[in-house]
């Protein structure tokens, strides 16, 4: 049913999810059977009881897997070495039904790194959904805003969420336009 990608799964622990595409929060219980469909960014997508569920990365150990160690800084960091690591942290959240992270399919409108006079940093991030009703919209921003406030020295993420203008797959890198055959 899953191809060569899925991989059986029975959870260790009950542990928290979501429900995709709903965002429902629920909490699945310990010896479920099911598969990992995705796994990406630091969290999972699991199949279950003919439902799909988004399982954070800090939950890992309930599917066997290792937690993802977070993003660190070297001692010396300065502003660019925080703006790559922002974007790369960007790069981690990935819608959890396409298997493509939300800077390459255009998500991402604009990202503003503020320094303040005290050494911490703020960062501002404006993003869109594929479809305005999406029910994971609220999952998306807030997977997006802690995982950069998991940056050193980033005090604050402020994701506000846009549909001006909308998403279309032309907003989508080359490489995710190949990938999903949206060309």
């Amino acid at each position: 049913m899953f191809g060569n990608n899925s991989e059986p799964v029975s959870l260790t622990r009950d542990c928290q999810a979501i429900m995709v595409p709903s965002g429902d929060q629920v909490i699945l219980r310990k010896g479920a059977v099911g598969y990992i469909t995705q796994a990406l960014g630091g969290s999972f997508t699991v199949y279950l009881d003919g439902n799909l569920f988004r399982i954070a990365g800090e939950h890992a150990d309930a599917l066997g897997k290792d937690p993802v160690d977070p993003p660190a800084l070297p001692p010396d960091a300065g502003r660019e070495d925080v703006e790559k690591l922002v974007w790369d942290q960007l790069k981690t959240c990935y819608d959890p039904e396409i298997p493509i992270n939300v800077v390459e399919l255009g998500l991402i409108y604009e990202c503003k790194l503020t320094e303040n006079d005290n050494g911490t940093r703020e960062v501002d991030v404006s993003m869109t959904l594929t479809a305005p009703g999406c029910g994971m919209g609220d999952i998306l921003v807030a997977d997006v805003k802690d995982k950069l406030e998991l940056i050193p020295t980033l005090e604050e993420a402020r994701v506000e969420l846009t549909f001006d203008p909308p998403w279309n797959r032309d907003m989508m890198s080359e490489a995710a336009r190949l990938q999903t055959g949206m060309f």
